[in-house]
């Protein structure tokens, strides 16, 4: 028995249910493998990828504590700055294969494989296999989600556990399981410890479909989904109660947070402040004072109330992430309402309708708070969009398609495939020396395409024959002939006289409504009927000739509108990524705000020409740093004119900065620029390589540890490793970027003085210099930024104080370097300086 049960599983899996066409379970493989080499090819090209998660999971696989926390360094001195569950996940595959960059990205790569089985899985349940299908399809080729599923940030994590989520929940609406509907909430509760308030958007879509659709009795629905709100509290709360209940003293510091608490973090800084812009600590967004000139291309242009770029219903359309996700975007919402019109009559319990609901909820509510939100929000967030997006165009076209005789459904497809190719054309055009080609080919083949499928009841009718399909059985009566759906691969039986608007056919997988939630379409599932009398040859090869002519329509239609996103795809998976805010499609693409991060040390380059008329903030009266000349090449834009002040771009000069902090704003910015440094505090060292070209200017500059992570030089690298094993932390620095270059160089830890953007307030001063008493941290490299922005810590630069006038500075290849162990000689003052020549 057992080994018969072992061949039935291996059956189901290599050919899928027995009720579907024997196409379908090879096209769903061919599909994921395509997907897995999308996203795995080259994968090890972007090194660290984000090395500040990077440093995390090497932490994680050297200390069991540093990984349950999400500790950025073995010594546990602070988090990062979102809860675990992501560095679980890189942290355990370092720990079994090796801390590596395919250890850390791979997990990724394979996350997103899954989410486009999950999404598959889910949309063909309610619907078919082709509209699964072309759901992954559309999820696997959205260029921020190739750029994310190839990438170490949590978001990839949070996709797969969110799908997972919807898919759970569908399974509970069609059922009215509560069983499905209790691990619905446990992986949003877990997807919660991934990114924390995200997860939560999609909740009451879940709650209200299941309220309303699920085939059972009101109190037992409502108590179904009490239960799973108690799982989700359960699945989220368990880690938030250890953390809060745990002695400070006896755990990390959060990162993210001002008073070391993870129920702020996740309020504040990682919840309500993202909607309202109110981030303490955070180095974006609005604050009291002027910015650095210059600062406008980091952070985006200052518009409608925020420094995240414009905010409104336009945002996802704009220059910065239109080309991320928004190709098909139209188009699903197109759908969605399509898709609503045709179930309109349907059953309360119809399952195609509760699957519009519930993607269409996501992307709704998704959309509307990141079209809105004033706070911190980056281009790559939007790949929480992309399996809506998917589904919708998937369970949309598909239920058009099997209605395409009518001219109604025709017509709404060929509108709908129009205008994504005009849109499409568009964003294309906003890269326009990329590719040149395929901005005209996608507009000659896409309108071709639309106008065959306007015709496409015509031509049906035409290859049929003229007339209804109606064959006269011997006795007379009204026959029922049978049509092969040529997407399906099903045998669909049409009545001849039957009205599309009111036929429902019975159906085990619609728990007595229509099982693809449109009225009209047969069940492939139901009693077979025969005709009652033979179809007449020339009428069946025209048949024939019309499927084939409509599914050349339907490709040509599909590859007209999938074409400018696959080939951005295509073009993030070619290109390497690194750095905090990467961005996906080609590499001349420009309109973010970070055209290719990880440049040249060129300094802050010149800021987008924003409009935004608060703040008048004075430029800063500091003299640019003293050390070697960048190699990066600042870029061109103008001086940023919005509520940041009236600065002058910065000149890329890393090295010890003498000027005064600018007069217009709470933060010092390394490196040059015209705000100036606080005494004695050393700029970042040169790092990556030239900066590219972009619609606003060049690419930034080496940005003081706070973007990217420096590239540490052997002797750099051979003094951390000496004696290391005699010190919690080999060295510390300000920043965690900065602090994870140098970890990851030479896998000792590092600790991240102030956090991700040195502003949190751990360690104090008091803190560090008790470390230092008791010979626990042996170098303080220079470097990184320091100071407060919107109200955070000033410890980072206390400390960079402190440390320059106690001890002696040494330059091993560029970088900065503090023995801590040896205090300055009595009567020398910190600020004398020897350097080592390699």
């Amino acid at each position: 028995p057992g080994a018969a049960r072992r061949r039935r599983l291996a059956a189901r899996v290599a050919l899928g249910p027995a009720d579907d066409p024997r196409w379908a379970r090879p096209a769903l493989l061919a599909l994921l493998a395509a997907t897995a080499v999308l996203y795995l090819w080259g994968l090890g090209r972007s090194g660290w990828a984000n090395a500040f998660y990077s440093a995390a999971a090497q932490a994680g696989s050297e200390s069991w504590k540093a990984l349950f926390y999400g500790s950025s360094d073995a010594g546990n001195s602070i988090t990062v700055d979102k809860p675990p569950v992501a560095m679980w996940v890189m942290g355990l595959s370092a720990r079994i294969f090796g801390v590596s960059s395919w250890s850390i990205l791979v997990p990724e790569a394979l996350a997103g494989v899954a989410s486009v089985g999950l999404l598959h899985a889910a949309v063909r349940r309610a619907f078919s296999p082709a509209a699964g299908l072309l759901a992954g399809l559309v999820l696997a080729t959205t260029p921020v989600a190739v750029l994310m599923f190839r990438f170490n940030n949590p978001d990839a994590v949070l996709v797969l556990l969110l799908v997972g989520a919807a898919y759970a929940a569908l399974r509970a609406v069609e059922g009215a399981s509560g069983r499905w509907l209790a691990l619905a909430g446990v992986l949003v509760g877990f997807a919660f410890l991934t990114k924390m308030m995200q997860a939560f958007l999609i909740v009451p879509v879940l709650a209200l479909v299941y309220l309303v659709v699920a085939p059972t009795g009101l109190g037992r629905r409502v108590r179904h989904v009490l239960l799973a709100g108690l799982a989700l509290v359960a699945s989220a709360g368990w880690y938030i109660a250890v953390v809060e209940l745990v002695p400070a003293s006896a755990r990390p510091y959060i990162g993210g947070s001002q008073h070391n608490s993870l129920l702020e973090l996740t309020l504040g800084y990682n919840g309500f402040g993202r909607l309202t812009g109110d981030e303490v600590g955070s180095v974006g967004g609005g604050g009291a004072g002027g910015r650095p000139g210059g600062a406008g291309q980091v952070f985006g242009p200052p518009a409608n109330g925020g420094g995240w770029g414009e905010t409104g219903w336009g945002r996802l359309f704009n220059a910065e992430i239109g080309g991320q996700v928004a190709w098909l975007l139209p188009a699903a919402l197109a759908l969605l309402v399509a898709g609503l019109w045709v179930t309109r009559r349907a059953a309360r319990t119809d399952r195609a309708r509760a699957a519009f609901l519930v993607w269409g909820g996501w992307l709704v509510v998704t959309g509307a708070v990141f079209s809105q939100m004033q706070g911190i929000f980056h281009a790559y967030y939007t790949v929480a969009l992309a399996p809506a997006i998917g589904a919708l165009v998937g369970m949309g076209a598909v239920t058009l398609w099997e209605r395409r005789r009518e001219p109604a459904a025709a017509g709404t497809l060929a509108v709908v495939t129009g205008g994504t190719v005009i849109w499409c054309a568009k964003l294309l055009g906003r890269s326009p020396d990329w590719q040149p080609w395929l901005r005209p080919t996608v507009l000659a083949v896409g309108l071709a395409a639309a106008v065959a499928l306007a015709g496409l009841p015509w031509l049906i009718r035409r290859a049929e024959g003229t007339g209804p399909d109606r064959v006269e059985g011997a006795a007379g009566d009204r026959a029922e002939a049978t049509r092969t759906d040529a997407v399906g691969g099903v045998a669909a039986e049409v009545s001849a006289g039957a009205d599309p608007e009111s036929a429902e056919a019975a159906s085990p997988r619609s728990a007595g409504a229509d099982p693809a939630g449109t009225q009209g379409l047969a069940d492939p599932t139901g009693p077979r009927r025969t005709p009652a009398g033979p179809i007449p040859r020339p009428r069946v090869i025209g048949r024939v000739r019309a499927d084939l002519a409509g599914l050349t329509v339907a490709g040509v239609s599909l590859a007209a509108c999938l074409l400018g996103p696959t080939s951005y795809a295509l073009a993030t998976a070619d290109t390497p990524h690194t750095g905090a805010l990467p961005s996906a499609g080609p590499s001349t693409f420009g309109g973010g705000r970070f055209v290719r991060l990880g440049g040249g040390p060129g300094g802050v380059p010149g800021g987008f020409s924003g409009q935004g008329q608060a703040g008048q903030g004075q430029q800063g009266q500091g003299q640019p740093g003293q050390g070697q000349q960048g190699q990066g090449q600042a870029g061109q834009g103008q001086a940023g004119q919005g509520p940041w002040g009236q600065g002058q771009p910065g000149q890329g000069q890393p090295g010890l900065g003498q000027g005064q902090p600018g007069q217009g704003g709470g933060f010092s910015w390394p490196g040059g620029g015209t705000g100036g440094l606080p005494p004695g505090l050393p700029g970042a060292p040169p790092s990556g390589g030239q900066g590219g070209s972009g619609f606003t200017g060049g690419r930034p500059g080496g940005m003081g540890g706070l973007l990217g992570a420096p590239e540490a030089s052997a002797d750099v690298v051979a003094l951390l490793e000496e004696n290391s094993s005699a010190y919690t932390w080999a060295a510390a620095t300000v920043g965690s970027n900065n602090a994870a270059g140098y970890q990851l160089a030479a896998r000792v830890p590092v600790m991240a003085i102030g956090g991700f953007n040195g502003t949190d307030p751990a360690p104090t001063l008091a803190q560090f210099q008790e470390y230092v008493a008791d010979g626990r941290i042996h170098y303080f490299i220079g470097g990184g930024l320091s100071g407060s922005g919107n109200g955070g810590s000033q410890e980072a630069a206390d400390i960079a104080a402190w440390v320059e006038e106690n001890f002696t500075a040494t330059t091993v290849d560029g970088a900065t370097l503090y023995d801590l162990t040896v205090p300055a000689s009595a009567g020398s003052t910190g600020t004398a300086s020897t350097s080592i020549a390699t």
